[in-house]
């Protein structure tokens, strides 16, 4: 089972979707602006990124800046909050198969995960 975490806004979240679905993949297709990742499920979508929080947090959002999160002594558990409340600050798309996850910036990252 493949998922992606998707932003139909985004034209990266797009491509990647369109990607998969020409592959011949048909994934669970997760809004998470409107369905956002509990702070479980972005741990363990963390771990299998390999990646730490701040890792995964578009700096470019307005919220970013809005919530200080440049502020380095911001701990994980609190970024992570953060994220779940404010999903807008989630990278994207994420795609997950198994036990890999990988970033769609390039679309072509989620091929490697691919079983």
């Amino acid at each position: 089972m493949v998922t992606i975490y998707h932003n139909p806004r985004c034209s990266k979240s797009r491509q990647t979707l369109a990607l998969l679905e020409a592959r011949g993949v048909e994934p669970n297709v997760v809004d998470y602006l409107k369905d956002p990742p509990s702070a479980a499920e972005l741990k363990a979508i963390l771990k299998k990124l390999g990646m730490r929080p701040r890792d995964l947090i578009r700096r470019g959002e307005a919220r970013y800046a809005e919530l200080g999160l440049e502020d380095r002594a911001l701990s994980d558990d609190e970024l992570i909050s953060l994220m779940v409340a404010n999903p807008i600050l989630i990278e994207r798309p994420i795609v997950i198969s198994g036990k890999k996850a990988a970033i769609g910036r390039p679309p072509e990252n989620v091929l490697e995960i691919l079983g």
